[in-house]
């Protein structure tokens, strides 16, 4: 009998060269490496779990009101791309930055695709997404591992160490990752508290994927699940949730819906300026990102963040000043 990726293929090959719908008992007879033996139920059982093997890897499968079966080649099939000269040179360059980004963990994915774009020299180098108080090779390594245990649907566990330098061990069913601003943030539901959290990968420790039957996955995640939701700006995690007012000047509002992250409200106001209404829950990461973003960028609540933002730029000032 034909082991279970054998078997995944032939179905592939057998729905992919059908365009019209086929049924389960079709493909159970069609000598794909289904047991001859094997009672109804079990493989029914057993096909089920191949079609969703087959979806997990890209292939979409259209169903008929008849419970019949074909792939859905627009779903499917990637359409052909044509790239002008200045498209490619773009990505090239976001490329090479990335595949040169110790922080980044599919490097190596990303310079075959860039092979395919043509020969020539890679473009230079001139941006990363690091960090400097940041550690992007233990980054990579570790969003690299999350990646796999969230393809495989396995549970990971590691030593996290909170905002509050408090740190225990963590054990997650990981359901997403994002990237944002140099940093991997994993997003999964804690089973020690049954709710889903996001974990700021630097913050991980010892990172490591169960090892118990690694070809059986450990859960499944929801279908309504989705990484977007949970994709917030770094001040915008903590225990206790506020509201806040950010306001951009005019010259500098064209940039809010950029770097809001398609988070909270927006407000144009008259002369051109503008106010973001967001709901935040680190004061002090909400100063330091307008710090940062600046100038024309400046909290005007709560007081808490205000306050800290004008003794941010204090300390900025003091450091210039030496």
């Amino acid at each position: 009998m034909p082991d279970p990726s054998e078997r995944l293929v032939n179905l592939a090959l057998y729905l992919a060269k059908t365009n019209r719908f086929v049924s389960a008992e079709e493909c159970r007879v069609a000598g794909l490496g289904y047991p001859e033996e094997q009672d109804a139920p079990a493989f029914l059982r057993m096909f089920e779990r191949d079609k969703e093997a087959l979806r997990a890897a890209g292939i979409a499968i259209e169903v008929n009101d008849d419970e019949c079966y074909r792939i859905d080649r627009a779903g499917t099939y990637a359409t052909e791309v044509t790239l002008s000269g200045e498209e490619t040179a773009t990505i090239r360059t976001a490329v090479a930055a990335l595949a040169a980004d110790e922080s980044f963990p599919f490097a190596e994915d990303l310079t075959i695709a860039l092979a395919k774009l043509g020969q020539g020299s890679h473009a230079p180098v001139t941006v990363t997404s690091a960090l400097v108080d940041e550690d992007p090779r233990a980054q990579g390594s570790s969003a690299a591992i999350a990646a796999e245990a969230i393809s495989a649907c396995k549970f990971v566990s590691f030593d996290y160490t909170n905002a509050k330098g408090g740190s225990r061990l963590h054990e997650v069913a990981p359901y997403g990752l994002f990237f944002r601003e140099g940093r991997w943030y994993l997003v999964g539901l804690d089973t020690s508290i049954g709710e889903i959290r996001v974990y700021a990968l630097r913050r991980a420790a010892a990172l490591s994927v169960n090892a118990v039957a690694p070809k059986t996955p450990d859960f499944e995640r929801p279908e309504w699940f989705s990484v977007a939701e949970y994709s917030l700006q770094p001040f915008q995690y903590g225990p206790t949730p506020f509201d806040a007012v950010v306001h951009f000047s005019a010259e500098d509002a064209w940039r809010a819906p950029r770097l809001s992250g398609g988070t909270g409200v927006i407000e144009e106001l008259p002369g051109g300026s503008a106010v973001w209404r967001l709901q935040a829950a680190d004061a002090r990461g909400l100063a330091a990102w307008c710090v940062e973003h600046g100038p024309g960028i400046v909290p005007l609540e709560p007081a808490t963040v205000s306050d800290a933002y004008e003794m941010g730029l204090k300390e900025v000032l003091g450091r210039h000043d030496r």
